[in-house]
C-alpha cells in the first residue's frame, strides 16, 4: 500500500509561481516512478511531469521550461515548482505512482486568475 498527499494548491495570478509537494509512505520510494498528473474542468487527466529513480524527468509540452518536477528520496516528497503560471494551467493537481497497482493521491486545486 502507498498512500500520496498533496498540498500547495491555493489561487495564483497569472505569470506567478506555486510549488506542490507530495508526501508518500512506502520503503522503497527511491525506486518509484512518481507522476503529477492535473485535471481542469470538463477536461480528462493529464500527465503533466514524471521523475523516475536516478531523476530522469519527464514533461508535456505545455508547462516544459515553466514547471519543474524534484525529489528527495530521504524525505519521500515530489515537488512540482510552477512558474509562469498561465489561467490555463488552472486544475486540480494529482500525485501519482504504478506499484503493481496506481495509486492516486486526493488532489490540490491549483487556480491561476487575476
Amino acid at each position: 500500500q502507498v498512500q500520496l498527499v498533496e498540498s500547495g494548491g491555493g489561487l495564483v495570478q497569472p505569470g506567478g509561481s506555486l510549488t506542490l509537494s507530495c508526501a508518500a509512505s512506502g520503503r522503497l520510494f527511491s525506486i518509484y516512478t512518481m507522476d503529477w498528473y492535473r485535471q481542469a474542468p470538463g477536461k480528462q487527466r493529464e500527465l503533466v511531469a514524471q521523475i523516475a529513480p536516478g531523476n530522469v524527468t519527464h514533461y508535456a509540452a505545455s508547462v516544459k521550461g515553466r514547471f519543474t518536477i524534484s525529489r528527495d528520496n530521504a524525505k519521500k516528497i515530489v515537488d512540482l515548482q510552477m512558474a509562469s503560471l498561465k489561467p490555463e494551467d488552472t486544475a486540480v493537481y494529482y500525485c501519482h505512482t504504478n506499484i503493481l497497482n496506481d495509486y492516486w493521491g486526493q488532489g490540490t486545486r491549483v487556480t491561476v486568475s487575476s
